[in-house]
């Protein structure tokens, strides 16, 4: 009988051994190096640098912390907004918490403040209140606006990617990398900026699209130091693969090359706390697991036995503070 050309692709992918998967022939060293330029290539990374213009739109004193709402240019003519928060009555410099929303209605969920209908459930329904959180585990909160979604193309509705998306595909550019470069460039504004930031301790953290983000920008910018990932870490053949997600998440080519898990090993021996949710149906849990097996060994070739980490929440796809906060906070006490 004649297969479906999706059943034929899937069969195609599952045939396919990623061609740059890590050999213990090899220096591990070396073996980053290469990995690391094969995954810019694949993002379509590096843009070029350009002035970041930063502005300071306005500062506000709230109970417990200093918000400063900023903007900068990422690339020639793209302004990324952002929210820092700085907690009051810490010595600084403080660490700080890179905060990236999924498929939301914008990083105001991140912020706690809802402005359209729905977004209390999302806030409520799975601890996306990140910079909420942040601040309250004694951290810097530093929010920012991803591409397609918010203030950055997204609408009332959610976040509107599938254009931007595919005209970047024509050009050799993807969203995951026009994502990863903004949080590189949010960095450098970060440091040029804000010296009550501790640029040695830097959290990215995010769920679903965040998380993929905050992945891949772990793979690519060693300042992060501390990298947490929700609901994103699993295997392509299992997740993005195997059933309908937005276009942000695709990268042509990346399965001849490597599998999800096959990156975290660019990531180590800096801490991955990878979060999952056990329920969650368009992040498996049997693809996560693989995906955290394979960066386990990794870790072990780097000699970095016991930073990566697996938080399994109860519950499906969503954010888990209360079971991934008190992880990450043991990697960040140990330096």
């Amino acid at each position: 009988m004649n297969q479906m050309p999706f059943d034929h692709n899937q069969k195609l992918l599952a045939a396919i051994q990623p061609s740059m998967r890590y050999d213990e022939k090899e220096d591990f060293k070396s073996w980053q190096a290469r990995a690391a330029e094969k995954l810019k290539e694949l993002l379509g990374l590096p843009y070029e640098k350009c002035e970041d213009r930063m502005v300071i739109e306005y500062e506000k004193q709230h109970e417990g912390f200093k918000e400063i709402r900023f903007k900068f240019q990422s690339e020639e003519g793209y302004y990324v907004p952002c929210h820092l928060w700085i907690p009051d009555g810490k010595k600084e410099p403080i660490p700080v918490v890179i905060c990236l929303q999924g498929h939301s209605t914008g990083m105001h969920i991140s912020l706690g403040r809802p402005k359209y209908p729905g977004d209390e459930e999302t806030i409520s329904g799975g601890d996306r209140d990140f910079a909420v959180r942040a601040i309250k585990e004694g951290y810097c909160a530093l929010t920012i606006e991803q591409r397609n979604f918010g203030e950055c193309g997204g609408t009332e509705e959610g976040p509107n990617c599938y254009n931007s998306t595919m005209t970047a595909l024509l050009i050799g550019r993807t969203t995951i990398g026009e994502r990863v470069w903004d949080i590189q460039r949010a960095i450098d504004v970060l440091d040029k900026y804000f010296p009550q930031v501790d640029m040695d301790k830097i959290i990215c953290m995010g769920n679903s699209g965040g998380g993929t983000a905050t992945f891949y920008a772990g793979c690519l910018e060693p300042r992060i130091k501390y990298v947490m990932p929700s609901c994103a870490v699993c295997t392509y053949k299992d997740s993005i693969a195997a059933m309908h997600h937005c276009s942000c998440n695709y990268v042509p080519h990346i399965r001849k090359y490597f599998e999800m898990g096959d990156l975290a090993g660019l990531i180590a021996p800096r801490a991955l706390v990878i979060v999952a949710g056990k329920e969650d149906k368009i992040f498996p849990i049997n693809g996560v697991i693989e995906s955290y097996e394979l960066a386990q060994s990794l870790y072990k070739a780097a000699g970095a036995d016991g930073r990566c980490k697996l938080v399994v929440g109860e519950g499906g796809h969503r954010f888990y503070a209360d079971e991934a906060w008190p992880v990450m906070n043991e990697f960040v006490n140990q330096g």
